[in-house]
């Protein structure tokens, strides 16, 4: 654990930070009468590396980044491509709820430092997964808003200068490296906080502290 600090505010990666991200999940259901059992892990990677090159452009609606990843990936795989996937897939996500140790965890801190998470997402979709977080948030930031995705620096810059805020206001959390630390870091963001699901290996070149779960994160702001 790194020295204690107390950010002005605490900024949040949602979906696979909060919410327990089911893409994958998803992705093994839906195909499973076209990608064998032994393929599916390499099949649902490569739908992950395609949904990130979706969103290093120009901004677009959610949907379309879920549609082309989607599509992409078939067509990788020579399997059959259904729209019908895309949209289960997509009217699933405002229905995610957050990982077991989220809502305790941000309770601890939440009437005492303002929260804010800053998501790759629809306005749509995000108010639901927000509100099952069961917690209240300072500000709800979405791609939609920013007309950016991260990890691009507009999505930050977008928060940022929304909360009137300088980059060393925050403590940035996510347990993605490439999609937010990276950046969080590229900004001027010095304290960040790495929650390590899994999913993505760490890097230290970028300065973060590491914690196992939302539960870390009182200790880590000496609460």
């Amino acid at each position: 654990m790194s020295i204690i600090f107390r950010p002005k505010y605490i900024s949040f990666d949602c979906y696979g930070t909060l919410i327990y991200f089911q893409m994958s999940p998803m992705a093994r259901k839906l195909f499973a009468d076209r990608i064998s059992a032994d393929d599916m892990e390499r099949f649902c990677k490569d739908f992950s590396a395609f949904r990130y090159d979706e969103v290093l452009g120009d901004w677009k609606p959610y949907y379309e980044v879920v549609y082309n990843s989607l599509l992409r990936t078939a067509n990788r795989w020579k399997v059959p491509f259904r729209e019908s996937d895309v949209a289960e897939i997509y009217a699933a996500v405002p229905t995610w709820g957050p990982h077991p140790d989220v809502t305790e965890g941000l309770a601890k801190i939440a009437d005492k430092i303002p929260l804010v998470i800053l998501s790759n997402a629809m306005d749509a979709q995000l108010v639901h997964n927000v509100k099952n977080l069961g917690v209240p948030f300072h500000r709800v930031y979405s791609a939609q808003q920013a007309k950016a995705y991260k990890p691009r620096l507009t999505a930050f810059e977008y928060m940022i200068d929304q909360l009137d805020a300088k980059p060393e206001d925050f403590l940035h959390v996510s347990s993605s490296m490439r999609y937010d630390l990276m950046s969080a870091n590229d900004i001027g963001i010095k304290d960040k906080a790495f929650v390590n699901r899994g999913h993505e290996p760490g890097t230290p070149f970028y300065n973060y502290t590491e914690i196992t779960d939302i539960g870390g994160l009182a200790g880590l702001v000496g609460l």
